[in-house]
């Protein structure tokens, strides 16, 4: 029988212009809207509109991911060389018919060609930011280089994604891939606060003690370990290793397998020396990742109180809070409701709202001691 090459660049021009078509409504809701503001409040408008838009392509491909669809279609970037499943009717019935049970299907095809056009559309969205950011670099108080950063970090994304498809679901890269579309989001909403700053009626960055800095960088490095383990998990299928709470297999310390598990380079449900998984191995994935969790949301709980002592960032300490609660109740469905859809994608959801509001936290806060200075020629704003 034949096989299907996994690159087939074929469809890629169609695919970029449908991704460039789907990025026009937002584009025209931007100038329509803002067409007399400064160049900085337009793309502050088009940063937060990108980061929404790349906040649902996060879930959506934690949809993609859970519905077992990552692999609809077994080529990149198009579906067996078409632009669409419609073109691919007659090779996703003959996969389907050789594997009923397989990886193909006519609704994990769409599911999973619809996720690569939303990344399209995100990946012409950057591109434009970076195009109007390296035009306006004379006007803008915000550095050019973040909105080229991120043009570059999505591309790397883009190659992540296709390395997904043709590594067939690779754990390690499939965890990257969603540490990436994380890493964007922060990139972006970093961004939209340094336009918030630019913005000559903002009152500037919130001053903040040492300690307290130093608290949000701490809390944030861990949230991104607790976050690394999660997709780690994800990615192995390990949801389901402990399926009680706050036991796991009726003990407090069930039987690990941690060098197994946290062998990093193999395939999907396969040890590294190529024999299935060991169920001790899943076990640890998972319960490393449960008792990383307590220690997040004691961080979390311990982070809010301290911001709730400035009046400018209550209403992050509140986020903090109600993330933390939604982030304990979905994780608990995961396992006492065998990993339900909707629980596992708002774990996603809840995981990246996270990162958004403690990257602007950090992006929006100063030391003290640098965010007053006793030179009158000194007014330059960060970013």
């Amino acid at each position: 029988m034949d096989t299907q090459p996994l690159y087939d660049l074929a469809p890629i021009a169609r695919i970029m212009l449908l991704g460039v078509v789907l990025a026009l409504g937002p584009l025209a809701w931007v100038w329509l809207r803002n067409r007399d503001a400064a160049p900085a409040q337009r793309l502050r408008v088009l940063t937060l509109i990108t980061l929404f838009l790349t906040f649902d392509l996060v879930l959506f491909g934690a949809f993609t991911r859970l519905t077992d669809s990552g692999l609809g279609c077994p080529d990149w970037p198009g579906c067996y060389g078409s632009v669409s499943p419609v073109g691919a009717n007659a090779a996703i019935a003959a996969a389907q018919e050789a594997m009923p049970t397989g990886p193909v299907t006519l609704s994990k095809a769409w599911i999973e060609m619809i996720h690569r056009y939303l990344a399209t559309a995100v990946g012409v969205l950057i591109l434009v930011l970076a195009s109007v950011s390296w035009v306006e670099r004379r006007r803008l108080t915000v550095s050019f280089w973040w909105p080229l950063l991120t043009l570059a970090w999505v591309c790397l994304q883009g190659a992540f994604g296709a390395l997904t498809v043709t590594m067939k679901l690779f754990p390690a890269i499939v965890t990257m891939h969603l540490l990436g579309g994380l890493v964007l989001l922060a990139l972006l909403r970093a961004q939209a606060v340094g336009y918030a700053l630019a913005d000559p009626a903002h009152p500037g960055p919130v001053a903040l003690s040492n300690s307290t800095r130093v608290a949000l960088v701490l809390v944030f490095a861990l949230l991104w370990l607790q976050i690394a383990l999660g997709g780690w998990v994800s990615t192995n299928y390990a949801v389901l290793a402990c399926s009680e709470f706050p036991t796991c297999q009726g003990s407090w310390w069930p039987s690990m397998d941690l060098r197994e598990g946290f062998s990093l380079w193999r395939e999907l449900g396969l040890s590294r020396s190529g024999e299935a998984i060991p169920f001790a191995a899943l076990t640890a994935i998972h319960y490393v990742h449960r008792l990383t969790a307590y220690a997040v949301l004691a961080a979390l709980g311990w982070l809010a109180w301290r911001l709730w002592a400035v009046p400018a960032l209550r209403g992050t300490a509140r986020s903090l809070l109600a993330l933390a609660g939604l982030q304990l109740l979905s994780g608990l469905a995961n396992v006492v409701l065998d990993w339900p859809l909707l629980a596992a994608v708002g774990h996603t959801g809840g995981a990246a709202a996270l990162v958004i509001v403690m990257t602007g936290a950090l992006s929006g806060t100063r030391n003290a001691v640098h965010t007053v200075s006793a030179s009158p020629f000194n007014v330059s704003r960060p970013t």
